[in-house]
C-alpha cells in the first residue's frame, strides 16, 4: 500500500480527479471523474462500455491527478497501473455512490456493467508551486 504525503492527504477527499489513459492511437485520453479513497487505495467505479475503461483493459498504465480547486498550483498525481475487477452486483458502485449521493445505475444502459478500478501506484507526486 502506498503512503500519500501528509501535505496532500486532504486532496484524497476531493470531489473530482482527472484520469489519463492511453488511447488506441497512443495519445492520452483524459476524463474528469469521481473517485473514492478507500482503505488506503484510490478506486473508481467505471462502466465497462466507456472508452477510458476499454483503454485501461488494453493498457493498464494510467495517471490520476487531483487538483486543489482552492489553489490550482497544488495537486497530487498518482501514476500507476489499473487493476480491474467486475462489479456485477453493484456492491462497490453502491458504496462508491454514497460519497456523491448518487445511484450509478442511472448511467448504465441495458447490457452494460460496472467494474472496480484500483490504481496501483508506481509513483506519487505531491506538488505545491504556490510558494506557501
Amino acid at each position: 500500500m502506498t503512503t500519500f504525503p501528509e501535505s496532500h492527504r486532504d486532496l484524497l477527499d476531493a470531489q473530482v480527479a482527472t484520469l489519463a489513459t492511453i488511447g488506441g492511437d497512443g495519445y492520452p485520453q483524459l476524463s474528469e471523474l469521481w473517485f473514492l479513497y478507500d482503505d488506503g487505495e484510490l478506486k473508481l467505479s467505471l462502466n465497462d462500455s466507456r472508452l477510458k475503461t476499454r483503454n485501461l483493459m488494453k493498457r493498464p498504465q494510467c495517471s490520476l491527478m487531483i487538483l486543489d480547486l482552492q489553489n490550482p498550483y497544488r495537486y497530487l498525481v498518482v501514476r500507476g497501473n489499473a487493476a480491474i475487477e467486475p462489479d456485477d452486483d453493484h456492491s462497490f458502485a453502491d458504496r462508491f455512490g454514497k460519497k456523491y449521493s448518487a445511484d450509478l445505475r442511472v448511467h448504465d444502459q441495458p447490457g452494460e456493467s460496472r467494474v472496480v478500478v484500483t490504481i496501483e501506484p508506481t509513483n506519487v507526486y505531491a506538488v505545491d508551486m504556490s510558494g506557501g
